[in-house]
């Protein structure tokens, strides 16, 4: 027996199907219907790679007492955050008011009339344990409160709805701190953020890194080593088990301070940040050989088990697999994880001693007996050590990586256990088009070209943009996700922000003229294949952008469009940086660097609002939003490179974070190009010498 998810689009929402559960989507009847039987809602909201959410689908809402008491009393209703970050994000935010904490499975409890929640939690346990109440006895709670504390409840809902608005609304805030102090609390902010050595979980924290990577070039007094955590935080990723180091793909995660243990899920997003970092560190100097390999063979996970035959990027791959195809649970790390007997049966004496030479493997492992591959040290593995890894390839896959060109997905476990796998039983990948996490990835792989000048890099990231540029747009508008070919769901402002940003970074890698490659250079083929117009594409979807997501009154933009926000309680716009960027850091330095590249002031003007915005938050929380003091740095030192192609070439791999550059193939006569800071360009150079001087300087004039 199924319920209404048996035929959702939705990976996340379909694992549910099976419930006894009657679970609803979210929509105006599910609402009307609870608001109709005086029912409360319960919003459970989670997505297809979170092992919490696995937890508790296969304990408390696979178990029939409490689905006959939840369906009697509560209207049960099932979100993919994946789909409807907008929703997720509101009620995250409530959790947290309450809790002072958040995470998933996110469980709340709406009025019907108004859908203001008056609980929230996380995992609820199907027994009473780890200090938790058992669901049922919190359902059987909650009803009664409903039923019998009218008063109360009221007053409780109102607290929180005063505190959503508030929050939504972001009062601007006392603004006495110049500009430059500004910035320097921002960058000093996530410098320290990235230096911290926690006691609990390691997390990427990408948008810190970036700007802490920023804020190098600058001579502050704090920190004097801000290079060196920039590239700690490059080697911790590089080197830890948060890294597949056999087949590549970086992990959602670590459990612990020293970047050891993964939470096993690989997610788009996180790949797609790290690559860009990574590529970032080395254009600034960092010459590491675990930069470069990390995201080869990232890219060589993508083109494998990542990549649908249109060319876009899949979602995520479960955290959790089976070990064998008669298990009734899958194990969380049984894809990637290795015990030591194993090892001894793979590998001869030699192999495993330098292994473990280089990696953190032991008789007991590191991981319930088994053993997490950590690099212990940085540099060039050896030729032998990587014939040794390529062995663990093949017992992972069953065959050596030339003969896997593509790794089909498991797009559900039963295709995970039923397909005859050559080696370990895969786990399940999400195979939905996400605009926004494709766009990070299509970023990460453009600025990876730039640097490492390895055409398959903007292949690839052509591929993608391609694909969304085509399918996404129905009926003039742009649409977020793409389930096997059919584009769904509007688009929401990160994925206007972060596309927009990732057609920015294709038209400057398209600047760039690689040769040497084969009969024809990427540079030809891309005047060959179709003449994209990256830029005009930017332009065109910015417009979009601006007409529906921007907020005339206070500046900024909304996380969902103007016409389709009409059953959220409030309407927020996305400031804060938690494992993606904030969609408002990104589309303000979008504004700044399309002012850069089409001398049109409208931009400037839009992102000087939406800065003055935010002003507030940065003051009081620069913990929370690094993107936006990105934007800042934007703002305050963009530079525009105008030049020929040849020096394209010579300058644009080094690290300018806060330049563009444009094409002049007829400069004046006795100069290589012109630098450009907003309203004014410095007089021409005569040398490229002369030129990087005024570009540092115009770097950090702010």
């Amino acid at each position: 027996m199924t319920n209404r998810l048996e035929s959702a689009k939705s990976l996340y929402l379909r694992k549910h199907a099976e419930n006894p559960i009657d679970w609803w989507y979210w929509c105006d009847e599910a609402l009307s219907t609870a608001k109709a039987q005086d029912k409360p809602i319960f919003l459970s909201i989670g997505y297809s790679s979170c092992h919490w959410c696995t937890v508790m689908e296969g304990e408390a809402f696979s178990d029939d007492a409490i689905a006959q008491y939840l369906n009697a009393n509560f209207l049960p209703i099932k979100v993919d955050r994946e789909e409807r970050p907008d929703i997720d994000s509101i009620y995250m935010q409530s959790l947290q008011m309450m809790t002072g904490s958040g995470g998933w499975p996110l469980n709340v409890f709406l009025s019907p009339d108004d859908l203001v929640p008056f609980y929230a939690g996380t995992y609820f346990p199907i027994e009473p344990r780890y200090g938790r109440a058992g669901f049922l006895q919190v359902l059987e709670a909650l009803r009664n409160y409903y039923d019998t504390e009218k008063e109360d409840l009221q007053k409780r809902k109102g607290v929180i709805l005063e505190a959503l608005r508030e929050s939504a609304i972001l009062q601007t805030g006392a603004t006495e701190t110049q500009e430059r102090e500004l910035l320097i609390q921002g960058w000093e902010t996530s410098t320290k953020i990235i230096a911290s050595n926690s006691q609990g979980n390691s997390f990427p924290m990408i948008p810190y890194g970036e700007m802490a990577l920023q804020g190098t070039r600058f001579n502050f007094d704090f920190p004097s080593n801000g290079k060196e955590i920039c590239q700690r935080r490059g080697l911790d990723l590089a080197l830890g088990g948060i890294f597949d180091h056999v087949a590549g793909g970086f992990h959602r995660y670590t459990v612990d301070p020293t970047w050891t243990v993964p939470h096993f899920e690989k997610m788009l997003y996180d790949n797609g940040q790290i690559v860009e970092y990574l590529a970032n560190l080395w254009s600034a100097g960092f010459s590491e050989p675990a930069f470069e390999r990390g995201i080869a063979l990232t890219v060589e996970w993508l083109q494998r088990e990542m990549i649908a035959p249109e060319g876009y990027f899949y979602a995520s791959q479960d955290a959790d697999s089976f070990l064998t195809s008669q298990e009734s649970e899958p194990e969380e790390g049984a894809f990637y994880v290795w015990n030591y007997a194993e090892l001894e049966n793979l590998l001869t004496s030699e192999e495993l001693r330098e292994l473990q030479q280089q990696f953190t493997v032991t008789v007991n492992g590191n991981f319930e007996n088994n053993n997490v591959l950590q690099r212990r040290n940085p540099g060039k593995l050896s030729e032998t050590l990587e014939k040794t890894l390529e062995k663990l390839f093949v017992a992972r896959y069953g065959a050596i990586k030339d003969e896997i060109l593509t790794f089909p997905p498991a797009r559900n476990n039963q295709e995970a256990k039923t397909i005859n796998w050559e080696g370990r039983i895969p786990a399940v990948t999400d195979t939905k088009m996400i605009v926004a996490w494709n766009s990070l990835m299509i970023s990460g792989l453009a600025r990876a070209y730039i640097v490492f000048r390895e055409p398959i890099y903007l292949q690839l990231a052509t591929k993608a943009a391609n694909f969304i540029l085509n399918h996404q747009f129905l009926n003039g508008r742009f649409h977020r996700l793409n389930y096997a070919g059919e584009a769904t769901l509007l688009a929401q402002s990160e994925d206007y922000a972060f596309f927009i940003k990732a057609l920015l970074d294709l038209h400057q890698a398209t600047l760039l003229m690689v040769y040497g490659h084969g009969a024809m250079g990427i540079g030809q083929e891309k005047r060959e294949e179709g003449k994209i117009d990256w830029l005009k594409n930017a332009i065109a979807l910015q417009e979009e952008f601006d007409k529906y997501l921007w907020s005339v009154e206070l500046g900024g933009y909304f996380n969902a469009a103007s016409d389709k926000s009409k059953d959220l309680i409030v309407r927020e716009r996305s400031y804060q940086d938690n494992a993606t960027p904030s969609a408002n850091g990104i589309a303000i330095a979008n504004l700044v660097r399309l002012s850069l590249i089409t001398d049109n002031l409208h931009y400037l003007d839009l992102a000087e609002k939406s800065l003055k915005a935010f002003r507030g938050i940065m003051n009081q929380a620069p913990q929370a939003c690094p993107s936006l003091f990105s934007a800042l740095d934007w703002y305050r030192n963009s530079t525009l490179i105008r030049t020929s192609t040849t020096q394209i070439n010579a300058l644009i791999s080094e690290y300018l974070p806060s330049v563009m550059f444009a094409e002049m193939p007829n400069l004046p006569d006795g100069t290589v190009g012109l630098v450009c800071q907003g309203l004014k360009c410095l007089p021409a150079p005569e040398n490229l010498e002369k030129l990087l001087q005024q570009v540092q300087q115009s770097q950090t004039r702010g």
